[in-house]
């Protein structure tokens, strides 16, 4: 369930600020609404962990057995240290690049010395370096004398001595666009500094390294110094007034549990704040806490891991999205022994976790029941491993539900209103499985829906979209499973099922159309419809589509059936010939496990997407909620000056 909340609006004066947030954070029961802070001191503060979070990357993680322990002041001080090592070492590989860039642009004139140069300058021998078109070489200027070094099917290399003959210095400024500009220091000298610079990258690496057995110390720092940055936040951000005589009042909002309001009455008494509360509207920023059983609370890992959040006022549906991803993800998956191989995984750190009497991780625990999901499906289709029905043990073939199982894969199930030679394929038994599935859990959203509502005509609304469920569900069955089986002219009992399908359809479009947007008033409600015409009957159509999305459960696990099967026939010649069994056994164990990561890869963009998108929609759930955090003490660095 979405835990209550009070909104609540703290008072107290200027100058006690800093005291009232330090009372707060050891009570811990209020999520502070302040999200920008000001002043010198944060934006130190907000530096310094970019220090830390900057050495952790650098020093990376630690390969020692005993980490040196440092406090959160020394841990910012040897930050430091690395981000001048770091900034020596950018520096050292910058200098290198250019030196490398610079050999690189005079290699092909050997070893030059600028000083040489220099010195027959001075002697009166100005030399210059050319480097020119070959074809441009061959017509040069007669008048220029030059002395080759080089030469490649495209340029020439060549020195210039300038004599100052008549005519020289006119051809020459002709070809100036060539001039070569010699290196300010020797080729030689360059490689030395290279080679020094090499060095001192490997000193520096070497200086980095040693700090690593201090990285949870980091780490312990960084938690430390975010704990600052919010404290300083929450301060600095506060809303204020002044009043006469130099006081001045600060205030700020903020929610609290109902459960937890008590505590923080008797705190804001004892410490003289001013306090309100009120039940928080629909305007408000609520933010929000879910609270389940330990079962349900297993899906907390994956919600987390994708970032979403019901808001305040939307619904919990953490048990439906619990139960609905676990059938999803064992259809998807669709084979028991990629199941086994998914339950052995996460044994392994649960049994970890019980000998060594540890808590279990969440995470691990939900990860062995999507394999038990998977080898139950498995059992029931009678799917192992991608292997044909026919090989598998007969006790295998038995456990399995016969309408929707491989073993009679090629078997017409004829359903006892028809005769003659229509019936059901499997596959088609397993299309009707998905397709019950959706009416199952769209309805729950209705049904949620109409619970909310049960004091309100509203609940006519959700009862409606209850009623063109059931009908299009009827409607899928017969446009895309069998319209022969599914006729609209099929009478069981005397009901004439299809007919009952279209008035289901029509009935539960205008109790949608009246009562959908009530507010205590029909005529309105009907003119918002209205005026929403092309999006009602747009509805429908998606209605339909929401139902006929669920076929992609039953699709992606054909196609994961298909890709096993193809790996299995691959591999199976070679498993014959010894010579290339270990190519065989590489070629299973790569093929499958490929289709076990695409597998998972389509539980996220297909199983999730039905529960947050398809499910979500019905309900009306935008999952548009920020987790509730109170402002507490999260690491306790006994006072530090950071």
């Amino acid at each position: 369930m979405i835990v209550p909340m009070k909104k609540v609006s703290l008072l107290v004066l200027g100058d006690k600020k800093k005291q009232t947030l330090k009372a707060l954070r050891e009570l811990g029961v209020l999520h502070v609404e302040i999200t920008e802070g000001s002043g010198e001191r944060l934006l130190s503060l907000k530096q310094r962990l970019e220090n830390l979070e900057s050495a952790l990357f650098t020093v990376g993680k630690p390969k020692v057995s005993e980490p040196k322990q440092a406090t959160p002041a020394e841990a910012l001080k040897l930050a430091e240290d690395i981000a001048a090592l770091a900034e020596d070492k950018k520096d050292c590989l910058a200098k290198r690049i250019a030196l490398i860039a610079e050999l690189d642009r005079v290699k092909r004139w050997g070893e030059i010395d600028p000083s040489a140069i220099d010195e027959l300058f001075e002697k009166g021998v100005e030399i210059a370096l050319y480097e020119m078109p070959r074809k441009e070489y061959a017509a040069l200027d007669g008048r220029i004398q030059t002395v080759r070094v080089d030469a490649s099917r495209s340029s020439v290399l060549f020195l210039c001595a300038m004599r100052g003959t008549e005519g020289e210095s006119e051809a020459l400024e002709a070809i100036k666009q060539y001039r070569f500009v010699p290196p300010r220091r020797s080729t030689k000298q360059m490689r030395e500094d290279v080679t020094a610079l090499d060095a001192r990258v490997a000193a520096i690496d070497e200086s980095l390294a040693a700090y690593a057995v201090y990285a949870d110390s980091f780490k312990q720092a960084v938690k430390a110094l975010e704990q600052e940055i919010e404290f300083e936040i929450y301060e600095t951000g506060m809303e204020k007034q002044s009043l006469s005589d130099g006081l001045s009042l600060a205030y700020f909002t903020g929610y609290v549990e109902e459960e937890n309001l008590e505590s923080l009455r008797v705190a804001a008494r004892d410490n003289a704040w001013g306090l309100a509360f009120e039940d928080p509207c629909e305007e408000d920023n609520v933010p929000t806490k879910l609270k389940n059983n330990k079962f349900v609370s297993l899906i907390y890992p994956l919600t987390d891991f994708l970032g979403k959040v019901p808001g305040y006022f939307e619904y919990d549906i953490s048990g439906w999205f619990l139960s609905f991803i676990l059938i999803f993800f064992g259809i998807i998956f669709g084979d028991g022994g990629y199941g086994l191989l998914i339950s052995a995984v996460a044994a392994i750190p649960i049994l970890k976790a019980l000998l060594a009497k540890k808590p279990i991780a969440p995470a691990f625990l939900l990860i062995g029941l999507f394999g038990l999901s998977t080898v139950l499906w498995g059992t029931l289709t009678c799917t192992w491993f991608g292997l044909s029905a026919d090989l598998l043990p007969v006790w295998l073939q038995k456990l399995s539900i016969p309408v929707i199982s491989n073993v009679y894969a090629d078997k017409l199930w004829q359903p006892f209103w028809v005769s003659g030679d229509v019936g059901l394929t499997t596959a088609q038994n397993l299309q009707i499985f998905c397709f019950t599935l959706a009416l199952i859990q769209l309805s729950v959203a209705h049904v949620m829906g109409a619970i909310r509502n049960r004091r309100s005509l509203k609940i006519l609304g959700d009862i409606g979209s209850i009623l063109q469920l059931v009908g299009i569900y009827y409607l899928v069955l017969s446009l895309v499973v069998n319209a022969q089986v599914f006729s609209f002219g099929l009478v069981l009992g005397g009901i004439p099922v299809g007919t009952v399908a279209i008035v289901l359809i029509g009935v539960g479009f205008v109790l949608s159309f009246v009562f959908s947007n009530f507010e205590g008033s029909v005529g309105k409600s009907i003119l918002d419809s209205l005026k929403n015409i092309v999006s009602v009957l747009l509805g429908v159509v998606n209605v339909f589509s929401d139902i006929v999305s669920y076929i992609r459960l039953w699709a992606v696990g054909l196609a994961g059936a298909a890709i096993s099967a193809t790996v299995n026939e691959l591999a199976g010649p070679l498993l014959g010939n010894f010579m290339f069994m270990i190519l065989a056994i590489v070629l299973l164990v790569f093929g499958h496990g490929l289709n076990m990561i695409l597998n998972v890869l389509s539980v996220i963009v297909h199983g999730i997407r039905l529960n947050t998108l398809e499910f979500s929609s019905h309900l009306d759930m935008s999952w548009s909620g920020h987790k509730f955090k109170p402002f507490k003490q999260q690491i306790d660095y006994k006072g530090e000056s950071l």
